[in-house]
């Protein structure tokens, strides 16, 4: 059995959006303070792996959105180490409702072993891998899906500009893994708002749309002052659900520094319930929608 940790964070007001639920950014970011927690707990806090010349840096994330949080609640992250590899290791995650015990989300994320002068992977020690996995790491054969590759984007895909600011960084010295999913938020909004559909409209016929499940995939790091462009389009849009695709790349050279794949479900604001695609929206978003 690896060795599980769980911690308990209270719901801040900032971390809520205009619907009044925690913006689903900040599901990841309990995720990582939960992976740091835990991770210190068995002997390797930030300054020994300093010490040590290594970081943990993630290279895919997925999140699964199952219930909202609110203003007030308290959420548990459970979080233990499933497997490890030559230079990687997965993690997963549980948050549940502290009150209620009702799971809210869950996800995973895929770490690599870096050494920090090269910035290159590295063999990830048997004694780390002893201090996570106590009664032994198995055979590390969990399966890793390759990320899906995207349909060939529609005449009305969308393209967002993005200057990388200081309040992106984080210790590491790159923008922070969840701050991309704050990106793809405002490139989504952006994009709707283009074909005719802002916020305030979506709001004045009683209909949101929020995030089901994100899939992130981490290429490259980006720094301080990259402009990076944020690419948007839909496909598989379906009566009540759509699937929206991210390319982030960086403008000086072209390199891709992430993808994402995300499933967006369609609200009843009134009710709270799934509604269906309005058809004037369906028929708006012709051109920002892959075929295949």
């Amino acid at each position: 059995m690896p060795a599980v940790h769980k911690r308990t964070f209270r719901v801040r007001n900032y971390e809520c959006d205009a619907y009044g639920h925690v913006n689903n950014a900040n599901y990841l970011r309990y995720m990582q303070e939960a992976a740091l927690d835990a991770s210190a707990a068995v002997g390797y806090d930030e300054p020994r792996y300093y010490a040590l010349g290594h970081i943990w840096l993630i290279h895919e994330t997925t999140v699964e959105y199952l219930q909202p949080l609110r203003f007030g609640d308290s959420v548990e992250v459970t979080t233990w180490v499933s497997d490890f590899r030559r230079v990687r290791s997965r993690r997963l995650y549980e948050l549940r409702n502290a009150a209620t015990g009702e799971m809210v989300a869950q996800g995973s994320t895929d770490w690599v072993y870096i050494e920090i002068a090269s910035q290159r992977p590295a063999q990830v020690p048997p004694e780390m891998v002893a201090a996570f996995m106590p009664e032994g790491a198995g055979d590390g054969s969990h399966p890793r899906d390759p990320f899906p590759a995207a349909p060939p984007p529609p005449p009305g895909v969308f393209t967002m500009q993005r200057e990388v600011e200081w309040r992106d960084i984080d210790s590491a010295g790159h923008v922070n893994n969840a701050t991309y999913f704050n990106y793809m938020e405002e490139c989504g909004i952006q994009a709707v708002k283009t074909f005719g559909w802002s916020m305030t409209r979506m709001q004045s016929e009683n209909f949101a749309i929020v995030a089901r499940r994100h899939r992130i995939e981490y290429r490259q790091q980006a720094a301080l002052d990259d402009q990076l462009a944020i690419t948007t389009y839909l496909s598989d849009v379906k009566r009540s659900n759509a699937t929206r695709h991210f390319l982030i790349t960086r403008a000086s050279d072209g390199a891709l520094i992430a993808q994402a794949r995300s499933l967006w479900i369609f609200i009843n604001l009134k009710t709270n319930s799934i509604a269906r695609l309005p058809q004037t929206m369906m028929a708006d978003f012709t051109d920002h929608i892959a075929l295949g």
